[in-house]
């Protein structure tokens, strides 16, 4: 008996802190979301400088819009494997160097897997565009590591794939998710056959399902002390028989 109250005292217990913390993460991700809505929703800002790389962060910095200008670096693009709206493909990346000296990686949209040989080349000569400023992904992603030297890559690791491609330093440790078209991007942006790479598909929306699961977990919590009631009553039941 005596166990068996401490066995059901711990369980209430995780289950209580496992409900908090969902709580806790619900408070977190409305924050999150409406600080992404207020960043995304915003005119762009220069993107940030080497002296600013330092003091970036995923909560404070990620998915501000932001604007680069510069002229892209022909034949170092790498295709990052992606799963859209529009089916499985790649990220189109392609680095830019901004005219304050610096280079940084641009996403300038989806290319499906059937449509890789329409990728097209970077435009060149000084371009201006804005984007979605993101953090670098690091360690690969689909269950799987990036693979420099096979030229595989997952997830967007802005340092692997500067290392892959000798781009010249610094290099920023974001990348840019180009706009779509329609917000008035700047970039002289010829498309290949279909379209493509078709800009403008990052998420800015975000599941939000912690309450459900706090619920849950309270819901357990419940029903560890009706289970621990019913076990003391039965073995009373059985004491008082005897």
């Amino acid at each position: 008996m005596v166990l068996a109250g401490l066995g059901a005292a711990v369980l209430f217990g995780v289950f209580v802190g496992l409900g908090i913390w969902q709580i806790e993460r619900r408070a977190w991700k409305v924050d999150l979301i409406e600080a992404v809505e207020q960043r995304s929703a915003a005119g762009p800002v220069s993107a940030p400088g080497p002296a600013e790389w330092d003091r970036l962060t995923r909560n404070g910095d990620e998915y501000r819009r932001v604007a680069v200008k510069g002229r892209f670096l022909q034949d170092s693009s790498v295709l990052a494997q992606a799963v859209t709206d529009h089916g499985g493909g790649y990220w189109l990346m392609t680095p830019l160097r901004d005219a304050r000296g610096f280079t940084v990686l641009v996403n300038r949209g989806f290319v499906p897997s059937r449509a890789i040989a329409a990728r097209i080349d970077p435009p060149t000569g000084e371009i201006a565009l804005a984007g979605l400023l993101r953090l670098s992904q690091t360690g690969g992603g689909f269950l799987r590591s990036n693979d420099p030297e096979a030229d595989r890559w997952y997830s967007r690791d802005v340092a692997a794939i500067a290392a892959a491609r000798s781009l010249p330093d610094p290099v920023a440790p974001y990348f840019v998710d180009v706009d779509n078209p329609a917000r008035g991007v700047s970039e002289r942006r010829p498309v290949g056959a279909g379209g493509y790479p078709i800009a403008g598909l990052t998420k800015t929306d975000f599941r939000n399902s912690h309450l459900a699961y706090a619920l849950t977990w309270f819901a357990l919590a419940g029903l560890t002390i009706v289970g621990a009631a019913i076990v003391l009553r039965r073995a009373r039941s059985r004491g008082d028989d005897a």
